[in-house]
């Protein structure tokens, strides 16, 4: 590791989301805990002027630094953070304000590599920073910043994306995990694993993990859907065809694959695959069960399907997910 310190520079303005400024840095402080002074890296919080900036949950964070004093400095790696505006129907919508954008800019140019948390996607998206590049941003304003931006390969499923020197994050919770990819290129997969168990986490979360969960989909919008749904959930290891669904349902099939078409946005195939896939997860975070059982028990039939499952949805395999992404009890 370099004798040099790395700098870490967290852009702040008004109304900048609370979490998206201060979970990275509790990364970085952890990793100083655990390595020391080896971890070499100094964050520093920079604002347009010293004077407290008052984040979209009302708490004031003081600045370490302003962008002015950053003149000349080069940054090793550059995190914007995001902000949005909800409107009467409880939208969100991203915010990139100019004045912030030109600064993301400015800083951009001699930083090593740049990262955005969350919805601070839409801010390098607006530097200029994201064109024919692939990025990710919370799944809530994924489509704003596709429409806003169509020089952006814009993918709202991975938890983080990196492509070359710029990396892009999904929402909340998912800076830890970009922040501890950034800590396991710097330092190693060994250090950043420590950091994780640090933090309480599920170890460090591939970046094709999906920003979704199954359990979590929206509610459907009929009664009939919803005991689809809670069928499916109870019978993975069952047949679960389309003539079952239907019949369950009391629908034509043709029917069916409206129903969830429209209320769910999907099929009744994926949807069934993406449960299974759900509940494969699961199992392979917290127990040691075999592929073979856990194929079975999740209606998968062989461990091929259950792989090509995983490969289809995840972008990974069973086994190196389980590697990745076991729970800290599981542990040993």
């Amino acid at each position: 590791m370099p004798s040099a310190p790395r700098l870490v520079v967290v852009v702040l303005f008004e109304g900048v989301d609370l979490l998206d400024v201060t979970g990275p840095p509790e990364v970085f402080a952890l990793l100083r805990r655990e390595v020391g002074d080896a971890a070499g890296h100094r964050v520093l919080l920079a604002a347009e002027t010293p004077d407290p900036v008052t984040t979209s949950a009302g708490v004031r964070v003081l600045p370490d630094i302003t962008f002015a004093e950053l003149a000349g400095r080069n940054v090793d790696t550059l995190l914007v953070p995001g902000s949005v505006e909800v409107d009467g129907t409880g939208r969100a919508r991203a915010l990139a304000h100019p004045a912030v954008v030109g600064r993301v800019k400015e800083l951009a140019a001699r930083s090593r590599r740049v990262a955005s948390v969350c919805v601070g996607a839409h801010i390098l998206a607006e530097a200029g920073l994201l064109d024919g590049r692939r990025a990710t941003t919370h799944w809530s304003t994924a489509a704003q910043l596709a429409a806003d931006h169509p020089a952006v390969e814009v993918d709202a499923d991975p938890i983080f994306i990196r492509d070359g020197d710029v990396w892009t994050g999904a929402g909340i919770s998912a800076c830890l995990d970009l922040s501890l990819a950034l800590v396991a290129e710097d330092c190693g997969e060994a250090v950043a694993l420590r950091v994780a168990r640090q933090l309480v986490m599920y170890l460090k979360r591939p970046s094709g993990q999906s920003q979704f969960s199954v359990p979590l989909a929206p509610l459907s919008a009929t009664r009939r859907t919803e005991e689809l749904r809670l069928y499916v959930g109870r019978n993975l290891a069952g047949r679960l065809s389309v003539a079952d669904l239907a019949a369950q349902a009391h629908v034509s099939e043709r029917q069916l694959t409206r129903i969830f078409k429209t209320e769910l946005g999907t099929t009744p195939a994926a949807y069934i695959e993406s449960a299974r896939v759900e509940a494969a997860r699961n199992q392979l975070e917290s127990t040691d069960a075999t592929l073979d059982r856990i194929a079975s028990a999740c209606g998968f039939n062989t461990t091929d399907t259950l792989i090509r499952a995983f490969r289809r949805t995840l972008d990974t395999t069973p086994t190196h997910y389980r590697n990745r992404f076991r729970s800290a009890l599981s542990t040993p």
